[in-house]
């Protein structure tokens, strides 16, 4: 391995980039041609009725809510549109708050503001996901539902969720667009709480390009979704023999049978993407460990559940992970920090409670406890995430990718002599 680095002029350990960051969309074959292909001869893209309806979109429920164990499983068109549903399943709305993580994609937050509610932001901890310790910071009476984030392939600490959830009697919405088939404690994540989403987007563990959905085991919650995401219809009430409770309008969120015939293909292969994923992990893991002296990987509430879509590192300094990611990306190893090193919230956006709407509206509902976002609201997330970096980990990555990444790693911390000023290894990791 040449020591120098290719920033200092030096040969880069490859000469050409790894593996795009996708999962899914690196798997696709003939299987998906064919099956998007029937449904289009048979002129029935519709899912609900058609000529020839091919009932796509239903069995890819069929298939999720058997390997996921659930009751019920409703597709949608974005996993945005599974948070809304989700949101409206459970009577959120305007003056309510919904705690949100402070390190998540824009959707979440942005969920809830399209439901007309606001949210107000946590603190993550080491493992990048919700601090459970900062919950009682936000919680007031005006709050009516916590979403929590599995982030980028590794769980939230569940049951200390869930004890807090039902301390003040609040619904809990799983977002899994990140982690799709990460577990906690045995049981799939976006299952435990009381509703669950997904997300199939292109960069997602399976992809149909776009794609969302709902899981749930209240025949209540479900049948609210199913209403809300089709105009106010519940079509599927003779199917799981449910006796209609509820009337309410809705809004147009469905999935489609090509969406559907795209995801009944990927479905079949996500064991394969994610123990590809899960070894090339693992092999970094243990080869940093012994070759990076006080390297610090981030830290996992449950190890063997983390799906492992990306191998993270955490460094003692932001000015150190700045050095990181260009020497790695001189490399060409893909290396960056997430969300460009920030909390959510300090979108300009989301800051400023920029809407469309008249008035700002649903900021402007008069709170007992006035919503107000500011920097320094979670410190801890504001500093972890400069000093964190992100490695994507593909399935398709060969096992000379693998060590391509290991090789990089260890040149750059002796390069940059990043070694030992790392923290120590967490008990968690």
């Amino acid at each position: 391995m040449k020591e120098q680095l290719a920033i200092n002029g030096g040969e880069p350990v490859r000469s050409k980039p790894l593996p795009p960051m996708l999962r899914g969309a690196m798997l696709y074959g003939e299987e998906e041609t064919e099956h998007v292909a029937k449904v289009v001869a048979a002129g029935s893209p519709f899912r609900y009725y058609g000529p020839d309806l091919q009932g796509a979109v239903e069995e890819f429920e069929r298939l999720m809510a058997e390997r996921l164990n659930v009751s019920y499983v409703l597709g949608v068109s974005s996993c945005t549109a599974a948070l809304i549903v989700a949101l409206k399943a459970l009577g959120i709305g305007y003056g309510d708050k919904v705690i949100v993580p402070a390190n998540t994609f824009t959707a979440t937050a942005g969920a809830v503001v399209c439901a007309n509610a606001v949210p107000v932001f946590v603190d993550m901890d080491d493992t990048l996901n919700m601090d459970v310790d900062d919950l009682e910071r936000v919680m007031d009476d005006e709050v009516k539902a916590i979403i929590a984030v599995h982030i980028n392939g590794s769980p939230c600490d569940m049951d200390r969720v869930m004890a807090f959830a039902r301390k003040y009697d609040l619904p809990v919405i799983e977002d899994v667009a990140q982690s799709l088939g990460c577990t906690y404690k045995g049981r799939y994540c976006g299952t435990i709480g009381d509703i669950g989403v997904y997300s199939f987007q292109m960069q997602k563990i399976l992809t149909a390009g776009e794609g969302g959905a709902v899981v749930t085991n209240s025949p209540e919650l479900f049948e609210r979704a199913a209403r809300y995401h089709d105009q106010g219809n519940f079509r599927d009430k003779g199917k799981y023999q449910i006796t209609p409770q509820f009337s309410l309008i809705g809004q147009n969120y469905r999935m489609n049978e090509m969406t559907g015939a795209v995801m009944i293909e990927q479905w079949k292969k996500l064991d394969t993407v994610i123990s590809a994923m899960r070894s090339h992990h693992l092999t970094i893991r243990e080869a940093l460990n012994k070759q990076v002296p006080g390297i610090r990987i981030r830290p996992s509430v449950d190890l063997q559940g983390d799906v492992d879509c990306v191998f993270a590192l955490q460094h003692a300094t932001k000015a150190a992970a700045d050095s990181f990611v260009e020497a790695m990306n001189a490399e060409n190893i893909f290396c960056f920090k997430m969300y460009g090193g920030e909390p959510i919230y300090m979108q300009s956006f989301i800051l400023n409670q920029r809407t469309t709407d008249k008035d700002n509206f649903p900021f402007n509902y008069p709170f007992q406890k006035p919503v107000i976002y500011s920097k320094g609201m979670c410190p801890h997330a504001e500093d972890l995430l400069q000093r964190t970096t992100l490695l994507p980990v593909s399935p398709i990555m060969t096992d000379e990718d693998t060590q391509d990444i290991i090789n990089a790693v260890v040149k750059v911390c002796k390069g940059l002599k990043l070694e030992g000023i790392s923290w120590p290894n967490s008990s968690l990791a």
